[in-house]
């Protein structure tokens, strides 16, 4: 059984320093001598040395109390910063929104621990959430963000708000905004890792938006915004894995603008450039989101139509065909007329090879142009082909 635990250092020393003075003969010679000088001089030496040693003590009791609370502090800045650390990794992993606000759900809550915590970032006018945040307070939360970022047309009423904001900043501009719950209060140390937490929230989603507008910019044609040829011969390799996998189909349809030579002899390649813009258009307002849009090289183009098999694609062609017809491009007082040929082609269970599929979608295509142009004609499936 012990008697003393190990806090009780300070009562050992006490009374080791009792023996010492119970048992030390010149310390009591010493004494003797203060009480000699106190009475022959009229002071009291004792009693002030006696409140010096306390004051003393009491001083040394106090440094230990402060070392002890600073020692804490450091402990608890120490586990903060890597909190910190631990987010910055998880967003330097992070190249898409999905990522981003997985990491974000994971590692906030773990910073502003025992507190509501949401993050939200503004793009094109909308404010789009890293955190779950339910349809009920999600106005509240985009008013407090606009205010965090300082936005002319944010609501001056905050009624309700009950979050300190730390804005996303990235090269002088707010895009967004880390929100907690302001109870109880922030200390200076909490608000500074929120501060920084801000900050790498705001460089991982500008970080994010640059890396997909460069993978954007790589894979699509920049005067058509439709996707380029490497690009789409990638997507229909996938879309034959996936159509194997499932058993399903889907159509591939190939077009070429008709007498497109006379137009750009006609009227200079500015206009020719016109025209391939206005296709790129024409096809992303009939076409669905889903189908993929592609200029296949000069003035010929490709679209995927996924789950969509050739009577289906049909339909949907001759649609595309109609409206190309009837959007012209006006240039310099002059009407330029669109017109295209078409070829589809529909792909079987079964098929792996994307290039015979684009063959056969040609094909088609090269006999819409042997019928006169401005058609639609369907590659036939050969009899291997559809078994």
């Amino acid at each position: 059984m012990r008697i003393f635990g190990r806090h009780d250092a300070f009562l050992i020393g006490g009374l080791a320093i009792a023996v010492f003075v119970v048992s030390s003969r010149p310390l009591g010679e010493l004494l003797d001598r203060a009480r000699e000088i106190d009475h022959s001089r009229g002071l009291q030496l004792v009693p002030a040395l006696f409140i010096l040693a306390v004051v003393f003590l009491v001083n040394q009791v106090r440094k230990r109390e402060e070392m002890r609370i600073e020692a804490a502090q450091a402990t608890s800045r120490v586990a903060e910063m890597g909190r910190l650390v631990a987010f910055g990794q998880a967003l330097a992993r992070a190249l898409d929104g999905d990522s981003i606000r997985a990491a974000t759900t994971e590692h906030l809550p773990i910073i502003a621990p025992g507190r509501d915590v949401w993050a939200m970032f503004r793009t094109t006018g909308d404010w789009i959430p890293l955190t779950p945040v339910s349809e009920e307070v999600h106005p509240m939360l985009e008013r407090a963000a606009s205010r965090a970022i300082a936005d002319p047309g944010a609501s001056t009423d905050a009624e309700g708000d009950s979050s300190y904001c730390f804005p996303m900043v990235v090269g002088g501009t707010a895009i967004g905004a880390i929100g907690v719950s302001a109870n109880p209060p922030l200390t200076d140390a909490q608000r500074s890792v929120l501060t920084a937490a801000a900050a790498l929230l705001g460089a991982s989603v500008k970080n994010a938006e640059l890396f997909n507008e460069a993978h954007e910019n790589s894979v699509r044609d920049a005067l058509t915004g439709c996707f380029n040829r490497r690009h789409s011969m990638e997507v229909v390799d996938a879309e034959l894995r996936r159509a194997r996998r499932t058993r399903g189909t889907f159509s591939v349809v190939m077009f070429d603008l008709d007498h497109f030579k006379a137009i750009n002899d006609r009227f200079g390649h500015l206009c020719g450039d016109a025209v391939l813009a206005q296709v790129g258009h024409r096809m992303k307002a009939v076409l669905r989101v889903s189908d993929i849009k592609s200029r296949w090289g000069g003035e010929e183009f490709l679209a995927l139509l996924p789950e969509t098999p050739v009577t289906g694609a049909r339909r949907v062609v001759e649609t595309l065909r109609q409206d190309l017809e009837q959007h012209p491009v006006l240039w310099n007082g002059h009407t330029v007329v669109i017109t295209a040929s078409f070829g589809i082609a529909e792909v079987m269970p079964g098929e792996t090879d994307a290039r015979a599929v684009i063959g056969r979608a040609d094909a088609a295509l090269y006999q819409a142009k042997q019928d006169g142009r401005n058609r639609v004609e369907v590659a036939e499936l050969s009899v291997s082909q559809g078994v």
